[in-house]
């Protein structure tokens, strides 16, 4: 009886902490990946936060992508501290391929990096990440434009594209090499997104063009690029929200519901904050066993505005737009 009182306390912390990890788990710019039979999601975090899943609602955490921050990284951004934002995972070619961000907040001193891996279970002994260092980077005054939030995608031609972007004068995107680790040459760049900026403004000045977060997701014979509007990282004032565009090809020009360019400051509202969360943001979305999910953060209100991960089916209307269920 002595041993039970001793380990009952245990216990119980123990089933109540599955129970957090059941409800929600605290994520900033969820975006995910299943192997085999295991769902891994990752986020912004130190050294890249790590969670797998079996059902999609328990979800227990891995050992980060990086314990040290990458060897190039202080060059980009001066005292970096391993806190990296926002992974994108993709397989190709029998490789699981993850870009990540490293910036300065508020600054487009950033850059975009690559890490690959032949699996994502620790628990493999191949299991090993290879930093293939910078991919894109973006330097202030010299550069008009954001380089985090990456997303890689392919065309129907297989050939691989990046989307990225954050503030500044829009979000990117940019041709490939087929190896995935450099930008093709010649240079092919688009501008996929872009909101009103005050002409105003210093060229170092994020804006108040708020978007990020580019994500596109081929369905229904279209690209469908979610993006982000307004305020995230901000508890309880983040105004965040997701809103979508289409187009029939992967650089554009993308348009909304009422044919509105999102060069020009459309964007069909998808996701948005009530009273129950202060906002949502910062999507992925997927396919998985003939289901559609969007996948991102959402700043619970009764939490003080902590970022919780939300995972919601979307189903699609007769014009084949995308529909989701209101936060509750």
């Amino acid at each position: 009886m002595k041993l039970y009182q001793k380990i009952q306390p245990l216990l119980l912390l123990l089933i109540m902490t599955a129970s957090a990890w059941a409800q929600d788990i605290t994520v900033h710019d969820p975006v995910m990946i299943k192997q085999k039979d295991t769902y891994y999601l990752y986020c912004t975090g130190k050294g890249i936060s790590v969670f797998s899943s079996k059902d999609l609602k328990n979800w227990q955490p891995e050992p980060a992508i990086f314990k040290e921050k990458p060897v190039w990284v202080d060059k980009v951004v001066p005292n970096f501290d391993n806190h990296i934002w926002a992974p994108d995972v993709s397989f190709h070619n029998n490789t699981y391929y993850l870009y990540y961000s490293v910036s300065a907040f508020a600054k487009n001193t950033s850059a975009i990096a690559l890490a690959t891996n032949t699996t994502l279970d620790p628990k493999d002994p191949a299991y090993k990440w290879v930093d293939h260092g910078i991919v894109i980077q973006s330097v202030p005054n010299r550069d008009l434009w954001n380089a985090i939030d990456p997303n890689l995608t392919f065309d129907d031609n297989n050939t691989p594209w990046l989307a990225f972007g954050s503030f500044w004068n829009g979000l990117k995107m940019v041709k490939l090499n087929p190896d995935l680790k450099s930008i093709a040459q010649p240079e092919e760049w688009s501008t996929i997104s872009k909101r009103k900026r005050t002409f105003e403004l210093a060229d170092t000045d994020p804006g108040d063009g708020a978007l990020e977060a580019p994500f596109i997701f081929k369905k229904n014979g279209y690209y469908y690029q979610f993006l982000s509007w307004d305020l995230c990282c901000r508890g309880e004032k983040s105004t965040y929200k997701v809103v979508v565009g289409r187009s029939k090809t992967i650089t554009g020009p993308y348009v909304d519901k009422d044919g509105k360019s999102l060069n020009e400051g459309g964007g069909t509202l998808l996701i948005q904050g009530n009273e129950n969360w202060f906002g949502a943001g910062h999507n992925s979305a997927y396919t998985f066993d003939g289901k559609d999910y969007i996948i991102f953060h959402a700043y619970d209100s009764k939490q003080k505005g902590r970022p919780v991960l939300k995972i919601k089916q979307m189903q699609w209307d007769t014009d084949l737009w995308p529909v989701v269920a209101p936060l509750n």
